[in-house]
């Protein structure tokens, strides 16, 4: 068990994880957490936050900046253990004894910008787009796009969604049919609110080259080049993550660029489904703290009929119940980063999918209501894209990017109760 160490990080109670307060033991957190969680905060302070606004209204992140996250030997963290095998250890190195709560720390971290675009134009492309050529790419394919990438030099997204197919993946129509002489695959079809996709150098595609139906797919890392067309998408919130529409027209793909088998691309994308959904609840896990944080210090200070608005009951009831929330999504997500730390990947692919589908519906429902009640404290200073309620507005537009990406919140409920299900009657049939 870790020893309790001096507060750390905000003053005001539950605007940080318990290990940070300084009077709370955890069996998760050690030294090497504490170093980390230095580093990441360090970086975020200096190199994100102060910069968010004009990034948000840029619509885009400057191309520096990923390499600054490379420099702070951050971005390998991104794709787990793996990933600093890619880079120079010397600008990189890998934390001692590292784990899940590592990647942990540098999302949460990171989330404190108050920004789903800023997180997601900084990590996304790397987590969800990079992680499955890092797992399924031919040596010589890996080799050369993994470390570019995490090196800042290139960028990369994951392209599933189409116009017509968002949670039901099996049912994708881009094609990839091989070429005359075998040698490449050519690709046609559309790509839908791709994140980080208007500046991507490669595109972790899932195509069709087989049947109807999930045994047909296969992913592709499609190059960006000829027949290759881009265009950033004018989208509710999270604007600096590069949401883009993406056509393929005629696309030759080198057969190397396969993604582990044709025909089993479905393995591949199901592969990182519980760490994308993860990756969501870490954020919306930190995004209502950060809520619930600044609409504290707000009832400080704003006064109403000659009082303080934390000296209203109806206002700290609703802190108490955005307070409430946060802390028991805290312990939940702490509980399954556990698993992820210690449970094999594949039976992790098999027996998380459900409760990570559960903790990602209650995460996003519990940002969306702290979001509501933190525009209900500013009143109309949460209206304005500036001053003191800017943070709460640009988050209240960010929630829907939470809460449908990786599968909607009606998916995910069903999914966890499908997989439950599932697991009862192999229970009471003894092969469980």
């Amino acid at each position: 068990m870790s020893k309790m160490s001096s507060p750390y990080g905000s003053t005001v109670p539950y605007g940080e994880p318990s290990w940070y307060r300084g009077d709370h033991n955890s069996p998760y957190y050690h030294q090497t957490h504490r170093e980390w969680r230095d580093r990441c905060r360090k970086f975020v302070e200096s190199e994100v936050i102060p910069y968010v606004k004009d990034w948000e209204e840029a619509k885009k992140i400057p191309t520096d900046v990923y390499q600054k996250l490379y420099r702070a030997g951050l971005t390998p963290c991104v794709v787990g253990e793996r990933g600093f095998e890619f880079v120079d250890s010397s600008v990189a190195p890998k934390p001692e004894d590292y784990d899940v709560f590592h990647e942990l720390i540098l999302l949460d971290e990171l989330s404190r910008c108050g920004s789903g675009g800023v997180v997601g134009g900084l990590i996304v492309g790397y987590s969800i787009g990079l992680t499955p050529v890092m797992n399924f790419a031919h040596p010589s394919v890996r080799d050369r796009v993994v470390p570019a990438c995490l090196r800042g030099d290139k960028f990369i997204s994951l392209a599933i969604t189409e116009p017509q197919t968002g949670s039901d993946v099996a049912s994708i129509r881009a094609t990839a049919k091989l070429s005359a002489d075998g040698k490449h695959y050519i690709v046609n079809g559309e790509k839908k609110w791709i994140t980080n996709g208007i500046f991507s150098d490669y595109f972790t595609t899932a195509v069709r080259t087989g049947p109807e139906g999930m045994n047909g797919i296969s992913v592709l890392l499609i190059p960006k080049g000829p027949g290759v067309t881009v265009r950033q998408m004018d989208c509710q919130g999270v604007w600096s993550s590069g949401t883009t529409f993406v056509e393929f027209n005629d696309v030759k793909v080198p057969v190397e660029n396969m993604l582990g088998k044709e025909n089993e691309g479905f393995k591949v994308i199901m592969y990182n489904f519980n760490h994308e959904r993860w990756g969501f609840v870490v954020q919306a896990v930190r995004f209502s703290r950060l809520l619930y944080e600044v609409s504290f210090k707000y009832a400080q200070k704003r006064k109403t009929f000659g009082k303080t608005l934390i000296e209203h009951p109806l206002i700290r009831w609703k802190l108490a119940e955005m307070a409430r929330q946060i802390e028991g999504a805290h312990a939940w997500m702490e509980s399954l980063t556990h698993q992820l730390c210690t449970m094999p990947p594949k039976q992790a692919v098999l027996m998380l999918g459900g409760p990570l589908a559960l903790c990602k519906a209650h995460c996003t429902k519990m940002f969306e209501y702290c979001a509501r009640e933190a525009s209900q404290i500013f009143g109309g200073n949460a209206y304005t894209r500036s001053g003191l309620g800017e943070v709460v507005e640009r988050l209240y537009r960010d929630v829907r990017a939470l809460a449908i990406p990786g599968g909607s919140e009606e998916i995910m409920l069903d999914l966890a109760v499908r997989q439950a299900n599932a697991q009862y009657k192999m229970a009471i049939a003894g092969r469980l």
